[in-house]
């Protein structure tokens, strides 16, 4: 799809908040947020002293560093995914991409 230069300056403020907000929230901050209640978790099970409680402790913070880790790809692969599709387009033409790229 075609966008106009006019196109992008208009639309430069939502794609600077999604680029620069939004996306780094979603790929730093949410695995950040998943490792911390895996730790404190796992810091109330230690600290109530049954074995039970800490092994299934360990077992959903190792499944939330799994998680984060995930989270943290899908977002990379996902702009790859998508700076591929617009490599694949005509040359010389102004893509939504290049209004991503100048931002």
């Amino acid at each position: 799809m075609l966008i106009s230069a006019v196109a992008c300056e208009n639309l430069m403020p939502i794609i600077k908040l999604i680029k620069n907000g939004v996306i780094p929230l979603i790929q730093i901050g949410i695995p950040i947020v998943l490792i911390l209640l895996g730790m404190l978790d796992l810091g109330k099970a230690v600290m109530a002293s049954k074995e039970d409680e800490i092994k299934s402790a360990q077992k959903l913070l190792i499944k939330r560093c799994i998680y984060a880790v995930a989270i943290f790809f899908v977002v990379l692969i996902v702009q790859l995914v998508f700076s591929l599709v617009d490599n694949s387009g005509d040359l010389g033409q102004n893509s939504w991409y290049d209004c991503w790229k100048q931002a």
